[in-house]
């Protein structure tokens, strides 16, 4: 069976991919060798900028099962009918880290899933934790600086780190959790998955309900203490990446099973939390999971580069029957996610395979623009309306209206009763078994006893103290151990 021809990418055949054309032998080389030339300048291009945020990535196709009728609900397609399935593709990814980091750090991890729909992609952007950091986007950049490397040193410091969450009392949820035992997961198949954001479903007769998303392992929950986090890191620094491709390759398919909350719009507005709100839950006491399907994972891709890398998810990539929320961090990340996409990838991402729709056609009159490659025929005009039976609107919004008051203003979110700062962080706190708490001591005061100055180091412990006296206290003498040591 004779071989495949070699070719340049122009498609000419090939006559030596071994040496270099040069001016005789051992001679200097040659311009005019344009296969080198091709070689070496596609190489010098073969990388395009590492993503800000969730650089180090790993992912795998799937597929979404329905299990419960939430029809009453939403009217999304892929949703209404029990045993109904749909294509899936899901992108792990640590947050702080560069595209060379470790996995096994402490660090939230992205969850971001697109599903495949006939209606269109579906993009559900979210964590490995419920809650985030900060409330309002105007403050992201300002944080992922304070957690990234410092201009100077080059390297992540913990003067930056805390001195950020010293002037972020909001932030006290989410450092419980993060420096908890389940900061650093064992593996992405173990571990659960959130929409984070609160986001609407809209049913069949126009009811709005708000709903967040609970991915529930069905592997169980497995995580590192710090010690055994450092090992691997060190032993293995794709540790993460290879567990869920040898598993998957094995025939051992991670699943999660999907889960949501859901509230009636009617009762957001005197709830005892702003629902709105990223650095709070929703207690389970007050609006239970209610099952929704299964999500499993069974491929994993041909090509890391092509279809992690490339991988673009939007939280306002939405279907009829999902829309938006108030919530501050989701509206700016309606976006810059796609903004984002557009820098690194262009404006034609979309077209790309893993970011194309897969059970439906996009049809619309973008044209144009790097690597484009939907010309749409020489028929096709680029303008609406028009009279050439080019694709329409529907006039069917894809979720209900949000209602808007007021002035317009820098204006802080409505208070409500319950909505301070460090109520649920010493809630979750209370909820901790001894061994836990000592843990939890044990990581804040590491990272925190490293810090120069005092003054950020008493903002900190007096957060800590705010959430709950005990948990103060704790974290306070640990760091004055530590630092008289």
């Amino acid at each position: 069976m004779s071989k495949r021809v070699l070719t340049t990418e122009s498609g000419a055949p090939v006559a030596d991919n071994q040496n270099s054309a040069s001016a005789g032998i051992g001679g200097p080389l040659l311009l005019q060798d344009q296969h080198l030339l091709e070689k070496l300048a596609r190489f010098n291009r073969e990388r395009i900028p590492e993503r800000v945020v969730h650089a180090r990535g790993s992912g795998a196709y799937g597929y979404f099962e329905v299990t419960d009728d939430v029809t009453g609900f939403t009217h999304a397609d892929f949703l209404n009918t029990v045993g109904k399935r749909t294509e899936v593709f899901l992108r792990f990814s640590t947050v702080a880290d560069s595209l060379g980091g470790a996995d096994a750090v402490r660090d939230p991890r992205g969850f971001a899933v697109k599903f495949y729909t006939e209606e269109g992609n579906y993009d559900l952007v979210g964590n490995n934790t419920p809650v985030f950091f900060i409330k309002d986007p105007i403050k992201f950049p300002d944080f992922i600086h304070s957690q990234k490397r410092d201009p100077f040193t080059g390297k992540q410091e913990p003067d930056n780190v805390w001195d950020f969450w010293a002037h972020a009392p909001e932030a006290t949820h989410q450092v419980t959790w993060l420096m908890g035992d389940r900061g650093i997961p064992a593996s992405y198949r173990h571990m659960n998955g959130y929409g984070s954001h609160t986001y609407q479903w809209t049913n069949a007769e126009g009811e709005a309900f708000f709903v967040k998303y609970h991915f529930k392992t069905n592997q169980g929950i497995r995580s590192l203490s710090a010690e055994q986090g450092a090992e691997l890191a060190g032993k293995d620094p794709n540790s993460h990446q290879t567990d869920l491709l040898q598993a998957i390759e094995r025939g051992v398919n991670p699943s999660w099973t999907l889960y949501v909350q859901l509230m009636a719009a009617a009762e957001a507005a005197e709830y005892r939390f702003n629902p709105f709100d990223l650095t709070k839950v929703w207690p389970h006491q007050d609006y239970p999971l209610q099952r929704v399907g299964r999500l499993v994972l069974d491929r994993n891709p041909d090509n890391v580069f092509a279809e992690v890398e490339q991988a673009a998810f939007s939280p306002n990539n939405f279907v009829p029957g999902i829309g938006p929320s108030p919530d501050k961090m989701l509206q700016g990340r309606l976006f810059a996610y796609a903004d984002a996409h557009r820098y690194r990838l262009g404006v034609n991402h979309t077209q790309l395979a893993v970011n194309a729709p897969k059970a439906t056609t996009a049809q619309n009159y973008g044209r144009d623009g790097l690597m484009a490659s939907n010309s749409q025929g020489r028929y096709a005009k680029n303008y609406e309306p028009n009279s050439y039976d080019g694709p329409a609107e529907t006039g069917r919004p894809l979720s209900a209206p949000l209602a808007v008051t007021g002035h317009t203003g820098t204006h802080e979110a409505p208070r409500h009763t319950k909505d301070d700062d460090f109520f649920q962080a010493g809630e979750l706190y209370r909820l901790m078994s001894a061994e836990e708490k000592s843990r939890l001591i044990a990581n804040i005061s590491g990272g925190l006893a490293q810090v120069s100055r005092d003054d950020v180091i008493e903002r900190n412990l007096a957060h800590f103290h705010a959430a709950d006296p005990e948990y103060g206290r704790r974290v306070e003498e640990a760091v004055r151990a530590l630092r008289e040591d």
